[in-house]
């Protein structure tokens, strides 16, 4: 399997920043870590296996990322607006300047997929649903949507416009984003099992707010016996990935 370790500097970030590229060609896929993981983790659990075929034929081309959590979503010691203004320079980053240089290095003209789990999944959607010109899909796992837990409550303008369940909650009902969220492919699931409570009470709450604002999205609760865990993750991503990655 083709794989190259990369770093580019992030003006946005004034840092260098590591990502991988897995695969020479296909859909490309931002795939984002769970809480305060880096680009190694997903090869590290074993997805990159797991999608070795989709890989292996060029249907996917998987870019992993490193994530700030830790001084941003995880901290819980910085003031909460320091943190969340780095969190919008690292989402800067992703949408501004890793965002082209992932479709120079794929080569083709397809809009981004977006994946993630537990954390992965609320930075997944929230890629989502800010920039729908830039991700044209997205599949989220086990996560939860607003940033209480981040920032204990604490809202700003830059909050707002990272909380997908606040944000949506308040958009118009014809703002222009609706239609185009209805033109694009959204899945989010969660399991009933061990684990997975504040995902179901998450996907639960936002699947509410969706419906209220006429947005589709493809969500499903698996069983009580599907857990907060990398084994699930992995069917659930193969179970959905097809469907939202247009893989026929």
């Amino acid at each position: 399997m083709y794989c190259e370790n990369r770093r580019e500097y992030s003006n946005a970030l004034g840092r260098e920043m590591a990502f991988r590229v897995y695969g020479r060609g296909g859909k490309p896929v931002l795939a984002l870590p769970c809480r305060c993981g880096g680009c190694e983790e997903w090869e590290r659990h074993g997805m990159t296996v797991t999608l070795g075929d989709a890989l292996e034929r060029e249907q996917i081309q998987l870019f992993c990322v490193d994530t700030l959590d830790a001084e941003t979503v995880a901290d819980r010691c910085a003031p909460p607006e320091e943190r969340v203004r780095c969190y919008e320079q690292w989402f800067c980053w992703l949408t501004e300047e890793l965002t082209p240089c992932i479709r120079a290095i794929n080569g083709g003209t397809q809009d981004v997929l977006a994946v993630g789990f537990d954390v992965g999944a609320y930075h997944a959607a929230n890629l989502f649903f800010r920039r729908p010109d830039l991700f044209d899909s997205l599949i989220a796992l086990s996560g939860v949507y607003d940033t209480d837990d981040f920032y204990g409550g604490y809202m700003d303008e830059v909050v707002y416009a990272n909380d997908p369940c606040v944000s949506l909650s308040n958009m118009p009902l014809d703002h222009p984003y609706i239609r185009l969220y209805n033109r694009r492919r959204a899945v989010f699931c969660t399991g009933r099992g061990a684990g997975e409570q504040a995902a179901l009470e998450g996907t639960r709450r936002l699947d509410g707010i969706l419906k209220s604002r006429g947005i589709r999205a493809w969500i499903d609760y698996w069983g009580g016996d599907v857990g907060h865990e990398w084994f699930w993750w992995k069917k659930q991503l193969r179970y959905f990935l097809p469907w939202a990655a247009g893989i026929r």
